[in-house]
């Protein structure tokens, strides 16, 4: 549970930094994958914004 409570606000703080609540808005990225294999399948993807030098990415 605490690792939800975790992402969620996690993806909340990069929302509002996207809004563009403290200057210019930022674009976020998501990327978005899915996986079949023999017996198994999977989906996974991620979240994140570029701003200048930094990178902030979230994966799930």
């Amino acid at each position: 549970m605490t690792l939800i409570r975790t992402s969620l606000a996690v993806v909340c703080l990069a929302v509002l930094a996207g809004c563009g609540a403290d200057g210019e808005p930022v674009q976020p990225s998501l990327n978005a994958h899915v996986g079949l294999g023999g017996s198994s399948s999977y989906v996974g993807g991620s979240v994140g914004l570029h701003r200048g030098p930094f990178n902030l990415y979230l994966g799930f």
